[in-house]
């Protein structure tokens, strides 16, 4: 027989239950997940109706390995479905698990400002056309091992996505809706 004594536990080791899985969560106190944003996070230009101030946003249940957050903000229903990105920031020291209302709205050596499709490096609030359907806006939380100045300003969303894919140890998403 093939069987040693110990195998038994490495075959057992080996296919017990993975790991727990992350118990990341990014939650804001101005909506709830899948419901309408508030006017004030809509973006003030182009009379999109707003004063273009970040959301508050709160992380809980990120690994102890936590090195540094990001954030990105996507609205994937803009564009003609090729969407468009309203904030990328990074460099958020694992301290800060809460971002208050307007974090992202002004720059802040608290986090490292990424550049978004507006081509600016601050929070770019909700502006879909008017009559659209509401849009999507996708906050992504990205719990990192890499510490706080790792990552160089002005890093597009692809970029910021593409330097981190080997250092996120967890992700969490938040969705809002807008319309006008």
């Amino acid at each position: 027989m093939w069987w040693r004594p110990g195998l038994l536990a490495v075959i057992v080791a080996l296919t017990a239950a993975p790991a727990a899985a992350s118990t990341f969560t990014i939650v804001t106190s101005a909506f709830l997940d899948g419901g309408g944003m508030p006017r004030t996070d809509a973006a003030s230009a182009d009379s999109c109706g707003g004063r273009n101030i970040s959301p508050p946003l709160h992380f809980t249940g990120f690994p102890a390995a936590t090195r540094s957050f990001g954030i990105a903000l996507f609205d994937p229903d803009a564009g003609h479905g090729h969407g468009f990105t309203h904030w990328v920031a990074y460099g958020i020291a694992p301290s800060m698990t809460t971002l208050a209302p307007g974090f992202g709205s002004e720059a802040s050596p608290a986090f490292t400002g990424g550049v978004n499709d507006a081509a600016t490096r601050l929070y770019f609030g909700p502006c879909p056309p008017h009559g659209d359907q509401p849009h999507h806006y996708v906050f992504t939380a990205y719990a990192l091992d890499l510490a706080p100045a790792r990552l160089p300003a002005g890093l597009t969303r692809a970029a910021f996505l593409h330097a981190v894919a080997a250092h996120t140890l967890a992700q969490a998403q938040i969705t809002g809706r807008y319309s006008r």
